[in-house]
């Protein structure tokens, strides 16, 4: 949201407490019976300034505490990519690591879909699979898919290729489909540029871990909601309309206070 709206918004919003601190210090022309009805005017009164012009700030903060966490030197973002394997790894690697503020881009795993195994299926695969290729560092055998994670410097398109192989000279069949999962670490400044590029490509990152996530993942957890601020704006606009109705005997008592203090230090 533009600081100018901002400010904007944070102005309606005080000038309807004005109005509502306004209208609690007519309650010396009001029978008393009618302070119920100026306390819920007041409650109102705040609800819909929070509802329209707080909450939206509201909603904002997460953002502000993640573009704080982008202006700390030396932070790092973690972005975990699934990836079809029809896209161009190669490619794509040599694309972010030409943006700046590019760290590293590691491929470490890849998913391959197959049919749903029976028992002796699975058993097979859990046998066989470790054999296809020694570059294998672990395989995972679910009902009906290979988790294959990779060695380091090991890429997803010769584990792939491998795995394909083997599958076409025992099941006479190619694969048309697999998954890579790739981790990309970047500068925590950058994140905003990387995520474009990877957008462009129709790609989005299916998990981030860093300062700027784990700032707005806190900040997430702890803000009311939107009904809670609302409700909360209201109880504000029945706190200005009593400081409005009861000012007469706010102000002396607070200079009788202040004059207690002052005599106080004296002695």
């Amino acid at each position: 949201m533009d600081m100018i709206v901002i400010v904007i918004y944070l102005i309606l919003f005080i000038i309807m407490m004005v109005f509502t601190f306004s209208i609690g210090m007519l309650r010396q022309f009001m029978p008393k019976k009618e302070i119920i009805l100026v306390l819920i005017v007041a409650f109102l009164i705040g609800a819909i300034g929070g509802a329209f012009f707080l909450d939206p700030i509201y909603d904002e903060l997460p953002a502000v505490v993640g573009a704080f966490e982008r202006s700390m030197p030396n932070n790092e973002e973690t972005l975990y990519l699934d990836l079809s394997s029809s896209v161009n790894i190669d490619e794509l690697k040599d694309n972010l690591s030409a943006t700046e503020g590019f760290k590293s881009f590691n491929e470490e795993s890849i998913t391959i879909p197959l049919w749903t195994f029976n028992e002796r299926e699975h058993d097979y695969f859990e046998s066989i699979v470790g054999n296809i290729d020694s570059h294998y560092k672990n395989y995972n055998i679910t009902s009906s898919e290979i988790q294959i994670t990779l060695e380091e410097n090991y890429t997803s398109t010769e584990a792939l290729k491998s795995f394909s192989d083997w599958y076409k000279l025992v099941y006479g069949g190619t694969l048309s489909y697999a998954q890579v999962h790739a981790r990309l670490v970047i500068d925590s400044a950058s994140l905003d540029t990387f995520e474009n590029n990877l957008l462009e490509r129709g790609i989005v990152a299916s998990h981030i871990e860093g300062p700027i996530q784990d700032s707005i993942n806190n900040v997430n957890s702890t803000m009311l909601t939107n009904t809670q601020f609302t409700l909360l704006c209201g109880g504000l606009g029945v706190v200005v309309a009593l400081l409005g109705i009861y000012i007469d005997s706010v102000v002396p008592a607070y200079r009788r206070f202040r004059k207690f203090l002052g005599d106080k230090r004296k002695r």
